[in-house]
Formats: C-alpha cells, structure tokens, sequence
C-alpha cells in the first residue's frame, strides 16, 4: 500500500471572482486564511477555475434588446433608464426612440416577463 500524501481533511476552493471575470485575489486570502484557521490538513485547488451558469433563452433576447434600446437611447441623448422605465411603467412607445429600431424591439417584449427578468437578475438569481 501507498503511503498516503496527507491524512485528515482537505478542502477544495472554490475560486472567488469578480463580475469582470478576474479572481477576487482578497477574498481568496481570507478564505484560505479561514480554513487553516479551523484546522483544514489540505487545500485543493485545480489548474482553472469552472464557470457555469444557465441562462434561459427568452432571458438572453431580453437582455440583448434592452442593451440595444438602452444604446440608442444613449446615442440620442436621452437618460436610458427613465425612458425605459417610463417605458415599462406606462407601456407608452414614445419613451423609446425609433433610433436603431429600438421602439420596434421592445415592443416585441411583454412587460411581465421583462419585470420578472429585471428583478431576478437584481436579486442574483
């Protein structure tokens, strides 16, 4: 039989990012610092970090439409945010510009789903 490389517990980390993609190089210190603090015998950590991440469609199409109204909105020089909260809260086109088809997008969007998506991307889930 082997010897064994280490007995006791080791721990896999899980890589802290930032939402640019970068490792949050501060947090990871802590939480190394955290598990020899409570007596972890081992620290794994593999060669590349893992994302996943599962994205409805319907929520990608939302996201790819407002970002396009938001930009033309930009360019012509309206604030996005209150013409497109204008927009949703009183679904009245002419808070969006016609500028890029971006009038025509959103109102391809129901405002429901529009809500739900907005809320639960501000609430992380």
């Amino acid at each position: 039989m082997k010897n064994p490389v280490f007995t006791g517990a080791g721990v896999a980390i899980i890589t802290p990012m930032y939402e640019d993609g970068s490792v949050n190089f501060d947090e990871l210190g802590r939480i190394i610092e955290d598990q020899i603090a409570r007596g972890t015998d081992a620290i794994v950590m593999d060669d590349y970090t893992r994302k996943f991440s599962i994205v409805d469609d319907k929520d990608v199409e939302i996201y790819n439409i407002l970002t396009t109204v938001y930009q033309a909105l930009e360019e012509k020089g309206y604030n996005p945010i209150n013409q497109i909260v204008g927009y949703i809260l009183s679904e009245d086109p002419t808070y969006i510009t016609n500028h890029m088809g971006a009038r025509t997008l959103i109102r391809k969007l129901d405002r429901d789903e529009l809500l739900q998506v907005l809320v639960k991307k501000y609430l992380g889930q």
